[in-house]
């Protein structure tokens, strides 16, 4: 057996045309090329070395993996969330096609929703036309404007308040106190108020003992927007709190270091590094929170609307079961329920629409 030949040849030592050494092409399929850049050469017929062919069946594209390589990988996760996807439809989405009765003369008991005739735009007409709605249209932005004005900013103020308590046992106490009413019902909340402030209350107790004369906050038709305000603060204040306490937790601490050798003071630096770091969260929250106008919360205020009197009570969501629901008038229920939809879409683009112009991101981004 005659020994392989270690020397390279003529044609492999020879300078090619364009003068380079060592990158002569002796058959012309450019593997002299691949062997001077250090590389593997090609394997015959376009495959690539590994023994697949370029762009064979069950080959990622360029831009990524196919699809059924994504079923053949994420198949348990897929698995794992189709029941919570079959929850969502059956009672979020399913529900929607029964807002057809809108636009019926609709008969919950003998025609139902196939028999029922439609009316078209009726049950919108008669909205339009019922002052009362109108009225508690506006009873219900204005416990909204209420809560935002008072109620909006205490999370924040909590959150910067825990920031600055360096004690992880006292910060953690704090934050165990305030989350802690979050998790009652609003039976509970209404009435450990009713047992505080009520006329049978142990502040109204206490006055009438030292010769004051007693109150009943829970009765008082004109201090009602407070009252819901007061409670919404104590009871889901602190569970507010958790996201801003997640984005001072994101903030540069150097940012602190720097302005305090620049001269801030605790002051200065929460003006100047705190607050900034909050805007895009205050921002989208604030967005979501305009978006939410009409949604109070139902059980909150039926429970003491008998007290102060539906003229002072009466928000959208009560005045829809009483008038609509509780009387069998379903088709005036579900287009209120549409137009409140419609409305708080309008309320979202439109706050987003000045987080735009205000520099912020808000719920999506600008184009």
């Amino acid at each position: 057996m005659k020994p392989r030949a270690t020397v390279a040849t003529d044609a492999d030592t020879t300078a090619g045309p364009g003068g380079d050494a060592g990158c002569g092409d002796d058959d012309g399929t450019g593997r002299g090329e691949a062997r001077a850049a250090g590389g593997r050469a090609p394997a015959p017929g376009g495959e690539k070395p590994g023994g697949r062919r370029a762009g064979s069946k069950g080959k990622a594209p360029a831009g990524g993996i196919t699809w059924r390589l994504r079923l053949r990988r994420d198949r348990t996760l897929i698995l794992m969330t189709l029941p919570a996807m079959a929850l969502l439809l059956l009672f979020n989405y399913v529900p929607l096609l029964g807002n057809v009765v809108a636009f019926q003369d609709y008969d919950v008991y003998d025609l139902g929703i196939t028999g029922s005739p439609f009316v078209g735009f009726d049950n919108f007409t008669r909205i339009f036309e019922d002052y009362r709605f109108w009225e508690v249209l506006l009873n219900t932005l204005v416990i909204f404007l209420t809560q935002l004005v008072l109620f909006f900013p205490i999370p924040i103020a909590i959150a910067l308040l825990l920031n600055t308590i360096m004690s992880a046992r006292v910060r953690a106490w704090v934050q165990a106190i305030v989350y802690l009413p979050h998790f009652f019902s609003w039976v509970l909340v209404v009435t450990v108020f009713q047992q505080m402030f009520g006329g049978a209350g142990l502040v109204a107790q206490w006055l009438r003992e030292h010769g004051h004369e007693g109150f009943d906050l829970m009765t008082n038709p004109g201090f009602f927007k407070f009252l819901v305000t007061s409670q919404a603060i104590w009871k889901d204040a602190g569970w507010g709190v958790i996201v801003f306490l997640a984005a001072l937790a994101a903030v540069n601490t150097d940012l602190y270091e720097a302005a305090a050798v620049d001269g801030a003071g605790r002051w200065r630096r929460m003006w100047h590094v705190t607050l900034p770091a909050l805007r895009p969260v205050i921002a989208l929250l604030l967005v979501l929170r305009v978006g939410s106008a009409l949604n109070l919360d139902f059980e909150q205020i039926l429970l003491q609307r008998d007290q102060v009197g539906a003229g002072a009570s009466e928000i959208l969501d009560t005045y829809i079961w009483w008038t609509g629901i509780k009387t069998g008038d379903f088709g005036y229920a579900a287009a209120a329920g549409i137009f409140k939809g419609l409305f708080s879409v309008a309320m979202v683009l439109g706050a987003n629409k000045v987080a735009h112009m205000m520099g912020e991101q808000g719920v999506y981004s600008k184009k």
